[in-house]
């Protein structure tokens, strides 16, 4: 009786509405945002930004005869590939995946925007029906940044005995980027990427697990205000 009882209340529920399907029309007029920068389609080339045929299942820093920035060929190196989710992640705040990229542009915040643009950009892609990750009603979202929580300085600088053994507190750069003086959002953004696993450094994404809200933005607090040492003579 209770497994039919169990039945007829599933049968009662009203059952989800099934999410959107994303409109690649729509994303094509949202494309005009980025067209002063990327071209897609016949005859695309690089401009400010590279172009962006085929960008689904590329690796990061991944074409030829375009400059990329020290920090997007680091994230490409890590492993960085451009997927639903990953592209998602960028254009919603491109700082998020990569701090100091070229890109100036401040970031598409609605979700559905967003749908639709990776809808019409996956339209370029060589197979994209062949794209595990990109069925027609994807609808990646960001996770919520970590702007409301404030930091406590101290606390950070007692965590950050553990950044520095391999970041230079110093504020120099050999091999691995500087972390001193960055913005707190950028910083808050970089580790929450890390924890989320969008941003593509296993060890880094180990250690961010073990982060929570308060000790990213107390981390975040102590690197934005700690003094970068002039180099030795």
């Amino acid at each position: 009786m209770l497994r039919y009882g169990v039945l007829a209340l599933s049968l009662a529920l009203p059952a989800a509405a099934p999410a959107p399907a994303a409109d690649p029309e729509r994303g094509a007029a949202l494309f005009s945002e980025c067209s002063g920068c990327h071209m897609v389609g016949d005859g695309a080339r690089h401009r400010v930004g590279p172009h962006l045929n085929g960008v689904f299942g590329r690796r990061a820093a991944g074409l030829d005869g375009y400059t990329y920035s020290k920090d997007m060929i680091r994230a490409g190196a890590d492993g960085l590939e451009w997927t639903p989710e990953t592209l998602d992640a960028y254009i919603a705040n491109p700082r998020a995946l990569v701090t100091r990229t070229r890109m100036s542009y401040r970031g598409m915040k609605d979700p559905a925007e967003r749908a639709d643009l990776l809808a019409f950009l996956r339209g370029y892609s060589a197979s994209p029906r062949d794209i595990p990750e990109a069925p027609p009603t994807a609808e990646p979202t960001l996770p919520a940044a970590l702007a409301g929580v404030a930091g406590d300085r101290d606390y950070g600088e007692y965590l950050a005995s553990e950044c520095v053994t391999c970041h230079q507190a110093d504020g120099s750069d050999a091999g691995i980027p500087s972390i001193v003086g960055w913005p707190e959002e950028d910083f808050k953004a970089a580790l929450h990427g890390y924890r989320a696993k969008l941003r593509a450094n296993q060890a880094m994404q180990l250690i961010a697990a073990t982060l929570g809200d308060e000790e990213i933005a107390s981390l975040a607090t102590f690197f934005a205000t700690h003094a970068q040492q002039p180099a030795a003579p």
